[in-house]
């Protein structure tokens, strides 16, 4: 079965993206055709890169890096939600990222963003990311507006148009993980 983690990429206190990420997993976890994690990267405590040796090699000192690494290379494909802070994604996912190289690799990604414009220029920076890890991105992408999406911009209440969008992010992420298989098995 294909194993899919939902990665919530914000750290911040009262962030918005518990909420999303929440909306994400249960409507996920109606699916038959993957199994879906929630990773909350508060629960990883990373602090700012400190490994010595540059992640492509693979050799990590930290134990810290070495759950991290643990978890992500248990997936065959992301669903990233992410806010946009000042036109890109958050540090704290970033640095997550950054942490890794091989556990990424041939594997699929799609997004899940918010903001004051939906969230979409973090959005196309970790697009740029993904490239560099070797992680093949989907085109459908859910964008929440903190005008629209969001009462009093924190309580979140999507759109009913979301879910359709939301579920074809889902389909193709699956279906990548899926053929990506056999590159990963190399």
């Amino acid at each position: 079965m294909t194993k899919v983690g939902i990665i919530l990429g914000s750290t911040r206190p009262g962030r918005a993206g518990e909420s999303v990420a929440k909306w994400v997993y249960d409507l996920a976890s109606r699916r038959t055709d993957a199994e879906f994690e929630l990773v909350d990267l508060l629960d990883y405590n990373l602090p700012h890169l400190d490994e010595a040796m540059p992640p492509a090699m693979g050799q990590y000192a930290n134990e810290h890096t070495k759950q991290w690494a643990a978890k992500i290379a248990s997936f065959d494909a992301f669903v990233f939600v992410t806010p946009e802070y000042n036109h890109s994604t958050s540090g704290a996912l970033k640095n997550a990222i950054d942490f890794l190289y091989g556990e990424w690799n041939n594997k699929a990604a799609g997004f899940v963003s918010y903001g004051s414009a939906g969230g979409t220029r973090a959005v196309e920076h970790l697009r740029l990311i993904m490239g560099e890890l070797q992680v093949a991105d989907v085109r459908a992408q859910v964008a929440l507006s903190l005008f629209t999406d969001f009462e009093n911009w924190t309580v979140f209440k999507p759109g009913p148009q979301h879910e359709g969008t939301l579920n074809t992010v889902l389909d193709q992420v699956v279906t990548w993980g899926k053929a990506l298989e056999a590159v990963r098995k190399g």
